[in-house]
């Protein structure tokens, strides 16, 4: 501050010394005037001169010093009064556009809101006649139609399924609700939905629970599951899907093994990223890359860990785990 406060006023510091050099100089020529007191002269008005300048330095860097130590929002009250007539134009131009750009989030703000409830309205409305198509396809009597319409109907389902939940995702911590749960019917649940899906693939479930409890949010733990056994599912032909959970180290763990085609080694970072894919397989395009990312985003405002571990063409591993019940007080204080 002090380098900026002397660029600030180099033009003065420089007439300043100029008047000085030239004060000794017309002294020096003129030998009607004595050089000694001129010189004294010059020499006193030096020392008053910084003198002043480091009585002004505090006074007239306090807003500018204010400015710069304030956070970078829409909040005003840390700007220090200002005092000269140049701080009061700068405040005023920062007030003038800080009100205008309150004006333009508040407008944003409830566009968003009004956008996110229209489409939250329509998911719900489109479910009705979702479900009202999977009950019609029990009466067909063709297997292998009835087959494939229901796989297509499973996808709309979990796509409308991820949208619901990527928009409640920011309000999340207004929407839960912590409560000792049973993860068997959880779990089977969620492989029911994928029941026909599985069938036409040839996956079976190989469900080994240790641990049958934990403390977590019901909604938003099955999206978590169903996001983990939809990707396995996805990459997984004729095999095995193994649902375990046991205690370590007083954590309860929940994995989610298969033996599909797994995650190349340099996209493994990657996989939570919004948006991401694959860098092996760009033909697939039915991957969207929000059901990871959501899931860690919901995750990680449950307390849960999810830790992956893939070779590929061998499987992948996801590891759920949970936190202690002592944990959760930051959560149900929110």
């Amino acid at each position: 501050m002090i380098k900026r406060f002397l660029l600030e006023r180099l033009s003065w510091i420089a007439l300043f010394v100029f008047l000085q050099l030239f004060l000794l100089f017309v002294a020096f020529i003129d030998t009607a005037i004595p050089f000694t007191p001129i010189l004294y002269i010059v020499f006193l008005s030096i020392v008053i001169f910084i003198f002043f300048l480091v009585l002004r330095y505090p006074k007239e860097t306090k807003f500018y010093r204010s400015l710069i130590e304030r956070e970078d929002n829409l909040d005003l009250t840390g700007l220090a009064e200002p005092e000269s007539p140049f701080e009061h134009l700068v405040e005023t131009s920062i007030m003038n556009q800080t009100e205008q750009l309150k004006k333009v989030a508040l407008h944003n703000q409830t566009a968003l809101e009004q956008e996110k409830d229209e489409l939250l309205s329509w998911i719900h409305e489109v479910k009705t006649p979702l479900t009202a198509m999977h009950l019609m396809f029990d009466r067909l009597q063709d297997e292998k139609l009835k087959t494939h319409l229901t796989f297509e109907w499973l996808r709309i389902h979990f796509l409308l399924d991820q949208q619901l939940h990527q928009k409640r995702i920011p309000l999340i911590e207004n929407d839960l609700y912590i409560e000792k749960l049973q993860l068997e019917p959880v779990i089977f649940s969620e492989i029911k939905t994928l029941q026909s899906w599985c069938i036409q693939k040839g996956i079976g479930f190989d469900i080994q629970l240790e641990e049958t409890e934990v403390l977590s949010d019901g909604k938003w733990l099955s999206f978590i599951i169903r996001q983990l056994l939809t990707n396995a599912v996805k990459y997984s032909n004729a095999s095995d899907i193994i649902v375990s959970s046991k205690l370590k180290n007083d954590h309860m763990t929940l994995t989610i093994k298969d033996f599909g085609r797994g995650i190349d080694s340099k996209d493994l970072p990657r996989i939570f990223d919004r948006g991401f894919t694959s860098t092996t397989q760009h033909q697939d395009n039915a991957a969207t890359g929000m059901g990871l990312y959501l899931a860690q985003k919901a995750a990680q405002s449950l307390l849960i860990q999810i830790d992956v571990s893939s070779e590929l063409a061998k499987g992948t591993v996801f590891t759920l785990t949970f936190p202690k019940q002592n944990e959760f007080v930051n959560i149900k204080s929110m």
